[in-house]
């Protein structure tokens, strides 16, 4: 019985390594997939009700590949100029940062490394991307497959997931599924939904008022979601300078519409009128927790990072919690 326990534990661990091998390329647009699928899957319910389960999957799909293919295609003409845009903000973000702060050499010795090891970590990831425009293209069509089976088959993944459950431990499985479901809902639903709103509106002012650019609006409205997710700041860091440069250059009821603009799409009206709809409220997710987790994951495993680093601290916050009650 044992030499067939052992045996049975070596096939699965060679099994598992070979799927891991298969999977390890395209983990990231399938991770990005069942992300979207997980915000959606409520408007997918509402769209079944009235034309049907798999019209409901093809429409949104199809939707999200037209996303997509303007992604690539803002991708191939604005990569470069984006990715220096965003180094370019953020040094001067942190360079402002430091001159804020109390002055202290290690302070800012700790900022300086933050602005060098994100900048250096953005212009990698993303250079990776530049020369393998092929790459992302298969790595679009893997999302939407994904995607599109995801939805489809969304009540069926739930059974089987909870079917692998070992009955002697379910309570605590159901736990575990639980806290990601919990992290997941505050983290996407809320905090990260209501930050790519703010980011568009950002990327949309600054380019209609005449402010930057394509590439520098696209890169204000990226840096604007990062900013975001950092407590106590908001995106009114972001907007303001752009009132300043509007106010400089002497247009000054065209500062007064980009104020207003700004006030009711950026920042602060839908932190007071938009947040307290959404389905959980960004206070339910520890911010200190959550910050490490999106900061660590995006430094650890790229841009699917921001979502794979505060699931994996709840989750660890929960097997603390299992752990400390078996203790006791």
């Amino acid at each position: 019985m044992r030499n067939e326990t052992l045996a049975w534990a070596v096939i699965s661990a060679v099994v598992l390594y070979l799927v891991w091998l298969v999977v390890r390329p395209v983990i990231s647009p399938i991770l990005l997939a069942l992300t979207i699928a997980y915000v959606t899957y409520p408007f997918h319910e509402g769209l079944s009700e009235k034309i049907g389960r798999r019209k409901s999957a093809f429409l949104l799909a199809s939707i999200l590949a037209v996303l997509s293919f303007l992604f690539l295609l803002g991708f191939v003409l604005w990569i470069n100029d984006v990715k220096y845009q965003i180094v370019r903000y953020m040094e001067i973000f942190f360079s402002w940062l430091q001159s804020v702060t109390v002055s202290s050499p290690k302070v800012n010795e700790v900022l300086t490394a933050i602005t060098e090891g994100v900048s250096t970590r953005i212009e990698a990831y993303i250079t990776s991307y530049t020369y393998s425009i092929p790459k992302l293209t298969l790595e679009i069509f893997v999302m939407l497959f994904v995607y599109y089976g995801a939805l489809i088959n969304a009540e069926e993944i739930r059974k089987e997931l909870y079917a692998l459950l070992p009955p002697h431990r379910k309570e605590f499985g159901v736990r575990l599924i639980e806290a990601a479901k919990y992290t997941l809902d505050t983290l996407l639903k809320s905090w990260l939904t209501l930050s790519a709103i703010k980011g568009a509106f950002t990327a949309l002012g600054f380019w209609a008022f005449g402010i930057a650019q394509v590439s520098g609006a696209i890169a204000l409205g990226i840096l604007t979601v990062f900013i975001e997710l950092l407590p106590l700041i908001g995106g009114w860091l972001v907007w303001v300078p752009g009132v300043v440069y509007l106010v400089r250059s002497s247009h000054i009821a065209l500062a007064l519409i980009f104020v207003i603009y700004s006030v009711v799409f950026i920042s602060p009206f839908p932190d007071l009128f938009l947040a307290p709809k959404m389905t959980i409220k960004r206070k339910g997710l520890n911010a200190l927790i959550s910050l490490l987790g999106i900061f660590g994951g995006l430094w650890a495993f790229g841009l699917v990072g921001i979502i794979i680093g505060p699931v994996s601290l709840g989750l660890l916050a929960t097997v603390i919690e299992e752990w400390k009650s078996s203790v006791e």
